[in-house]
C-alpha cells in the first residue's frame, strides 16, 4: 500500500525485486494503476508464501546479492522490500544487505500495534548501525502521538504521511493519500 502511494505521488517506476507467494504486489499495483505507471518484473519470483530464504530453499533455488542490479530508470524509483529489514535472503544475507547493495535510503513504515514501538526502535537502531539512511517515516493506523514522537526523535527524520485506518483501498484512496505526503 505504501509503495503504491509513493509510486503514485512520485510518478515513479515500481519494482519489488523479490516476491514470495501470490497474489503478487506487482499485480495489485497493476490492478490499481494499469499502464499509468511503469512496473518492473521481479528478479526472483517464488510461489511459496514464506520468507525468501525458505521459499528459495523449498523451490530448490538460491538468492544471492550478486543476482541483483538496480535497473536503470528515468525519474523516481520505488523499490519495495520483502518482509522486513532482517528477513533472510539466504544463510548469510538479509533485506538490509540488499538495501546496502543497492545503496538506497529507506522509507520506514510503522504500523501501530502493541509492541510496535519496540519493533520500530529496533529497526531504527539497526538501520543506523548499518549506516542506512532513513529518508522518512509513514505511520499506518491509529494516531499514537507519544509513540510517534519517540520514533521520529530516534530516527532523526520526518513523518511523510499518516495513513488512517482504512475501510477500503482503491486508486482514488491511494491518490488522495499520495497528495498528502509531505517530504519536507
Amino acid at each position: 500500500m505504501v509503495s503504491a502511494i509513493l509510486t503514485k505521488r512520485l510518478s515513479a517506476t515500481y519494482w519489488k525485486p523479490i516476491q514470495c507467494g501470490e497474489p503478487t504486489d506487482r499485480s495489485q499495483i497493476e490492478k490499481w494503476f494499469g499502464n499509468a505507471i511503469k512496473i518492473l518484473p521481479e528478479r526472483h519470483f517464488l510461489s511459496t508464501p514464506a520468507s525468501p530464504h525458505f521459499a528459495a530453499q523449498k523451490e530448490l533455488t538460491e538468492i544471492q546479492l550478486s543476482d541483483f542490479e538496480l535497473p536503470k530508470v528515468e525519474g523516481a524509483f520505488v523499490v519495495e522490500g520483502a518482509g522486513g529489514l532482517l528477513v533472510p535472503l539466504n544463510q548469510n544475507d538479509t533485506i538490509a544487505d540488499l538495501i546496502l547493495h543497492f545503496r538506497l535510503p529507506v522509507v520506514l513504515v510503522v504500523n501501530h500495534y502493541l509492541g510496535s514501538l519496540n519493533h520500530s526502535l529496533l529497526t531504527v537502531n539497526e538501520l543506523n548501525r548499518r549506516g542506512i539512511e532513513i529518508a522518512g517515516i509513514v505511520f499506518n493506523g491509529e494516531n499514537f502521538q507519544n509513540a510517534e514522537d519517540i520514533i521520529l526523535k530516534q530516527a532523526k527524520c520526518k513523518c511523510w504521511l499518516r495513513i488512517p485506518r482504512l475501510e477500503k483501498l482503491n486508486e482514488d484512496v491511494i491518490s488522495d493519500l499520495a497528495a498528502q505526503i509531505q517530504f519536507d
